[in-house]
């Protein structure tokens, strides 16, 4: 071969052998490799010559063969030799919207399906097919004979008219072959080329024919037809906004053509083909499914009524939580229109970030508009009334039913108070029990120790949800009546305690991990939050049982399962362990500690006095702790007239659990005799808490059973108020630090904020017996809702002017239905219970966590914070009394006085003796552990032989002063003048 660049240089050979003594080794090496790579540059330049000699004859042939091709096909354009010189020139779009045209004006796209060139004509159809297919799907306004022609090749009624009944056989071969080949993907990218606004394109009709053809030729009982309907689901349904995309005629007519009666077909295959579709795909898949089911579903059959549900909630259990939102999955979400959309909301909170990270929830982008208002439609009132009718017409549709609750529930929680009022409301509100009764009652779950059934999940976590829900708006009243609507006693025994199971198994795991990130198979639910929702509804369920007791005796405890005294332990080192700041959440709690998750969120499950050892065995850990690194003592002078504003200012900002020493000054600014060895700091703490809660303060309002909670007033809320009431909680705080028992009540509502825990309409009937009635009247009105003219809106009255407060925004235009009613009833007994005091309740519990850490009161209720702090109201036990008494002076246990006075303590009655208590204690009522409790113990001294003196007290250090009485009858005398009249208070 000639050289092809002109390089026809030789090797040169040197045959004089070497000449130059100076040319180093290194240098022939270098050469030698320069000639080599000059050589190996030669070669690849030579070859890369041949390689485009190649291509170009290459192309100059393919240009030669099209032209023939093209000639051969104009020659014969509808003929057999024109279909394959079509088919073997490809994509080319002027050869084939000529083609089409052709065949379309001489009606003889069939003209060659019979005879012996049938079999030739099918195979290169179907190629054809493809091509126009690729051309107009890359030419949205491509020519209309290239989409006609695709649509009469789908088409069985034009092959049968054109070759008879063998004609419907070739349709389904060739539809059987278009499905297989991407059909729907083609259509699905031609449809999305062309923008929702332009719904006037010549070209959608076709698409839209395209669309429905398949499904209404494949025999539905094949195979082709669920991989139809399959491809059908994952690249039309899930096309953004389709209706808007499609005129009204072809929209109407896709809607009517579409097979919905056989979804059932898709049953066996959902989770399959469903996890297939990308994520921002499913909420299209769900808006587009409802956009053409819901009109069908009275009419759809049973089975595919099933299907349906199914597969929207197979799509809502992939979607992150707050994807159907208005906001993207990167913004902060808010409820549009919760129950606790008033800036109030009693949700946990986490404070700090201790538990184990976990994955990023998947980003979507923001729905359109469009999109987001049908999505709307999914939560309405009319649209789930739909539903649950026609789920009730075929009952067999009402797992699944609830299944798609609990999945739009979860993903769409600003949503789910809105729906669990609809769902208590349908039907006469029978729905619980209808629930409980058929789904829920025989489930295995709470009985053994299966956890992974999944049918048995959606009706118990549905159930737990409405129940706990219509809790909010049932009052004690219609609790206890056993109505139809409700739950019977005898039935919340067994489903509370089904739930009180699964939840302590929750709690009781050692490895929370795997609460905190597994999930249930299925739904998009981790078992944390099964956790939480059981946990809430076991708390409302016991909170009434706490008032009015029915449940069985033990029915809430585990002690016959677990060691108490180990668990003490095991509870106080888990404590002291906890490295973590101090205001850690419930479940912060839990996840660190199983036993102390038990305690912070179902308490019930370890006995009352248990749980109390526990509690002064945490204080006596941080004493011992604080004592490791004493602080100097606080010196407090208090003047005798001014022992609140005294106490205020020398104390609100101290360190209350240092040790304070009281000196008190009297009424000509002297000292008082005397050294603080607790003992007057409890005087101290006695007469402040009798000053700071006196209802004429301005602070504190008494209900009818002289129960306080904070003033609503706005006057409450202005700082310096605020400021005392947090100070009244650093002071109430230090009385639990140092077990002294305080002799005032607390309205139930206001405990519950204690313990973050939310306040029941049944709440307000000690509030506002009046607003109570009237709330319960609203409830139960069977005439039209609206004819009563409420709003959303609540009357206050201050400075005798009187004006509504908004529970919503714009509350006062939204009148009040039977839709919503429910949600008002909520808001008007959250506004009264706690929106109108949370400034209030928030500042005294600022200043009691910082005195007592808030986990440990949430191992009580308010029944119980109440003995906590005030005794327990129990008969006084003479016996445990005396065995925990210490004598001084003159006395001992022999001393015939003694002897005496205690005969006189077994003659009083209960109430003789609570006065006796109040007398030398300051509280009528026993510790709740017994007298070994008292802080110090009661003592008894004498105080001379005088007969006629009475005795006296100094309750400070629970001391009584009694003269020596030589007779019976004096002594009883004079200790009843004594303890009745409040006579006889000694300061010394």
């Amino acid at each position: 071969m000639l050289p092809l660049f002109g390089d026809n240089r030789r090797r040169e050979i040197n045959l004089g052998g070497s000449s130059s003594v100076t040319t180093s080794q290194a240098a022939i090496l270098n050469q030698a490799r320069a000639r080599r790579i000059e050589r190996e540059t030669v070669r690849k330049r030579q070859e890369s010559a041949v390689i485009i000699q190649a291509w170009w004859r290459g192309v100059t042939d393919a240009r030669r063969v099209r032209q023939e091709l093209r000639e051969q096909f104009t020659a014969d354009i509808t003929g057999l030799t024109g279909l394959r010189c079509l088919v073997l020139i490809g994509q080319d779009d002027d050869i084939l919207d000529r083609w089409a045209a052709e065949v379309l004006s001489q009606g003889s796209l069939f003209s060659l399906a019979h005879g012996h060139d049938r079999e030739h004509w099918l195979v290169l159809m179907r190629q054809v097919f493809f091509l126009l297919l690729r051309s107009v799907s890359d030419r949205p306004r491509s020519e209309l004979s290239c989409l006609q022609v695709l649509c009469t090749l789908l088409n069985p009624a034009a092959a049968v008219e054109a070759l008879g009944f063998s004609g419907n056989q070739l349709t389904v071969s060739i539809t059987e072959y278009a499905v297989r080949h991407d059909l729907y993907q083609y259509l699905a990218r031609s449809i999305q080329s062309i923008g929702p606004e332009t719904k006037n394109a010549p070209t959608l009709p076709f698409f839209v024919e395209l669309i429905y053809r398949p499904l209404n030729t494949l025999e539905r009982s094949s195979e082709a037809f669920l991989y139809c309907f399959q491809l059908f689901t994952i690249h039309i349904l899930t096309i953004p906004l389709l209706p808007n995309r499609i005129p009204i005629s072809s929209l109407t007519a896709l809607s009517a053509k579409l097979p919905l009666s056989s979804l059932s077909v898709l049953s066996t295959s959902i989770t399959d083909f469903v996890s297939t579709i990308p994520l921002p795909s499913h909420v299209h898949l769900i808006a587009n499914l409802y956009a053409f089911t819901s009109p069908r579903y009275a009419i759809l059959p049973l089975s595919s009524l099933k299907t349906y549900l199914q597969l929207m909630t197979a799509s809502l259990s992939i979607l992150p939580v707050h994807a159907l939102d208005p906001l993207s999955a990167s913004d902060a979400r808010t409820p549009a229109m919760s129950w606790a959309d008033d800036g109030d909301s009693e949700s946990e909170q986490p404070q700090v970030t201790v538990v184990a990270s976990f994955a990023p929830a998947p980003m979507l982008p923001p729905l359109d508009a469009r999109t987001q208002k049908r999505l709307q439609i999914l939560p309405s009132p009319t649209h789930l009334n739909a539903l649950l009718k026609a789920a009730q017409l075929d009952r067999g549709a009402l797992p699944d039913l609830v299944s798609w609750l609990v999945g739009l529930c979860t993903v769409w929680p600003t949503r789910k108070d809105k729906i669990l009022s609809t769902l208590l409301l349908y039907g006469g509100g029978g729905l619980v029990r209808e629930i409980y009764r058929d789904y829920v009652r025989s489930s295995p779950l709470g009985k053994d120790e299966n956890m992974s059934s999944l049918m048995a999940w959606p009706p118990l976590l549905l159930l737990t949800e409405l129940y706990t829900q219509s809790l909010l708006t049932m009052g004690d009243d219609e609790f206890f009546s056993n109505s139809r609507t409700s739950l019977t006693l005898d039935e919340l025994v067994t489903f509370s305690r089904a739930l009180f199971n699964i939840a302590f198994a929750l709690y009781w795991r050692d490895d929370q991990t795997k609460i905190q990130e597994g999930g249930v198979p299925g739904l998009n639910l981790r078992w944390v939050a099964v956790r939480d929702k059981i946990t809430k509804c076991l708390q409302a369920i016991h909170a009434r049982d706490s008032r009015k007791p029915f449940m069985p005796e033990n029915h809430w405890h585990v002690s016959s399962q677990i060691d108490m005294n180990s668990f003490i332990d095991a509870a106080v080192f888990e404590e002291q362990q906890l490295d973590a700041p101090r205001a850690l959440t419930k479940r912060q709690v839990s996840y660190f500690s199983p036993r102390l998750g038990v305690l912070n969120n179902i308490p019930f499950a370890i006995p009352f006095e248990t749980r109390v050892l526990i509690f002064r065995r945490f204080v006596e850990n941080d004493k011992w702790n604080r004592n490791r690194d004493p602080r100097g003592r606080i010196d407090v002078s208090i003047r005798r007239g001014h022992i609140a504003q005294d106490g205020y200012d020398r104390l609100a900002e101290a360190d209350l659990r240092a040790p304070i020493a009281i000196t008190f000054i009297d009424q000509f600014g002297e000292p008082e005799a005397g050294i603080d060895g607790g003992g007057v700091f409890k005087e101290f703490f006695t007469s402040l808490c009798k000053e700071v809660f006196d209802t004429d303060r301005g602070l504190w309002l008494a209900n009818k059973r002289n129960e306080i909670y904070p003033n609503p007033h706005s006057y409450a809320t202005e700082p310096h108020n605020l400021n005392w009431y947090r100070f009244i909680g650093r002071i109430l705080g230090k009385a639990l630090y140092k077990g002294i028992l305080v002799e005032v009540a607390f309205a139930g509502f206001f405990l519950a904020k204690w313990l973050d825990k939310q306040s029941f309409l049944d709440d307000l009937a000690s509030l506002d017996p009046d607003l109570y009635q009237g709330l319960i009247f609203l409830k139960n009105y069977t005439g039209n809702v609206e004819d009563l003219a409420l709003n959303f809106t609540v009357a206050i009255e201050e400075f005798g002017v009187a004006k509504a407060v908004d529970l919503i925004p714009d509350g006062s235009n939204v009148p009040v239905t039977r839709e919503n009613r429910l949600q008002y009833i909520y808001l008007t007994s959250h506004y009264r219970l706690s929106k109108q005091i949370k400034l209030q309740s928030e500042a005294f519990f600022e200043g009691l966590s910082d005195m007592i850490d808030p986990k440990w009161l949430r191992m009580f209720n308010q029944q119980e914070l109440q003995i906590l702090l005030g005794g327990v109201n129990a008969p006084v036990d003479v016996q445990d009394l005396r065995a925990h008494t210490q004598y001084g002076g003159l006395y001992d246990n022999d001393e015939p006085t003694i002897q005496t006075f205690w005969k006189v303590m077994e003659d009083f009655d209960q109430e003789q003796r609570r006065l006796f208590l109040r007398f030398v204690t300051s509280c009528s009522r026993p510790p709740l552990l017994g007298f070994k409790q008292l802080n110090p113990l009661f003592a008894i001294r004498d105080a001379g032989s005088d007969q006629h003196r009475l005795p006296t007290s100094s309750t400070c250090v629970n001391l009584l002063k009694l003269p020596r009485y030589t007779s019976e009858k004096v002594l009883h005398d004079k200790l009843l003048q004594a303890i009745s009249s409040g006579a006889g208070f000694d300061l010394s």
